[in-house]
């Protein structure tokens, strides 16, 4: 069979998304089942506070593991539509040497190995972490939560989450290769090409590579787009923090934001990069210098990263409205909310040099892509 275990290993975005959801969930999940256990010993003093930390590890516990899930789902379909691409040819010459569709899709088990790499990683890290949460999140009568372990956390974070990813892997899998043996070996995917009146405007070489760029891989779009709402939206909700819960808070979804961004960047710009090889090195034998290539094969995904980052905004400062004034309403003690101005323009700033600095170090990579080694192919 074509896939190995190391092809399952290799999807580190999933593993790292998988990882940030397990951590945080294991946090909050186990928080809640040990702070619900003593619920008959809180007196009516803390009574309000406990009630806002209960709501406070439901609500991150659904919001993180469902944000996170969805993201991990979307992930590894991407992953693994890539993967067929790639090697359209080998399944077309297995199916006509007498495999199966279901046979084919049942070797995909393995990419829920990352699932499971990433969700067994944070749930241990989310362990040796949960002291200091249980600290934050503890005062008075609180500070008697112990904690605990339960198998039910496991079997959610870590089981559940592995089995079904290895079951919608090969169902996946399954939809992706019902497709003729003849579009297999040809690399078409056997769906109708759209038709239309040619445009009578001409272009140039290098808007038409951007045009080609973007919509050879559109996955690679809304890639490019969460990276940068990821960013926007958690660095900007994790400065808010210190305002309305704790520094140790704001931390831990900074971060958490900070390496989904990286992660979802990296893998949408080296994509983009394998995919338009062609073009790069047509580009290059051209003449074209390192930053109009650069500008061809990235220029088109500028706007959409901007716009993730205008829809991270204003996710979080919905997100946080939302949670202080409906789910904590009943808590005097807690603060109204307002858009963080300060925050918004750190976020900006910090947005345009890492971008930048991405975009500087993967037009770099374009230049490691050898013309001849493409044109042997």
């Amino acid at each position: 069979m074509i896939i190995g275990l190391k092809d399952g290993i290799k999807l580190i975005g999933v593993a790292t998304v998988c990882f940030c959801a397990a951590f945080v969930c294991t946090l909050f999940f186990n928080y809640y089942i040990d702070a619900s256990a003593i619920s008959g010993e809180i007196g009516e003093e803390v009574k309000i506070l406990y009630d806002a930390q209960i709501t406070t590890a439901k609500v991150v516990c659904f919001v993180t593991g469902g944000v996170l899930c969805l993201t991990a789902v979307i992930m590894i379909i991407f992953y693994i539509k890539l993967y067929i691409d790639a090697n359209a040819q080998k399944f077309g010459i297995l199916k006509a040497m007498g495999y199966s569709n279901g046979k084919l899709a049942r070797g995909f088990w393995v990419f829920g190995l990352s699932v499971f790499i990433g969700t067994a990683i944070g749930y241990g890290v989310g362990y040796a972490f949960m002291r200091i949460i249980y600290d934050e999140l503890t005062i008075g009568d609180l500070q008697t939560v112990q904690i605990g372990f339960h198998a039910m956390s496991l079997i959610t974070i870590v089981i559940a989450p592995t089995a079904l990813f290895c079951a919608l892997s090969c169902g996946y899998a399954y939809i992706a290769v019902r497709q003729s043996v003849s579009d297999l070996l040809s690399g078409h995917d056997g769906r109708k090409q759209k038709t239309g009146r040619v445009s009578v405007k001409r272009r140039s070489f290098l808007k038409d590579v951007c045009i080609a760029v973007l919509s050879q891989k559109k996955s690679v779009v809304f890639f490019i787009a969460f990276s940068a709402f990821c960013f926007s939206s958690m660095l900007q909700m994790g400065l808010s923090m210190d305002e309305l819960s704790s520094v140790t808070m704001g931390l831990m979804i900074l971060l958490i934001g900070v390496v989904m961004a990286v992660t979802a960047l990296f893998m949408a710009a080296t994509t983009a990069i394998n995919v338009n090889k062609r073009n790069i090195a047509v580009m290059k034998a051209f003449g074209y210098s390192e930053v109009k290539r650069a500008a061809a094969v990235f220029g088109g995904y500028i706007p959409f990263a901007v716009l993730g980052f205008i829809i991270g905004t204003l996710y979080q400062y919905g997100f946080l409205k939302v949670m202080i004034d409906v789910a904590y309403s009943d808590i005097a003690f807690m603060p109204s909310y307002s858009f963080n101005v300060s925050a918004f323009f750190i976020a900006l700033s910090a947005f345009i040099v890492t971008y930048t600095s991405a975009m500087l170090y993967f037009s770099y990579k374009l230049n490691t892509v050898s013309v001849k080694r493409i044109m042997e192919e």
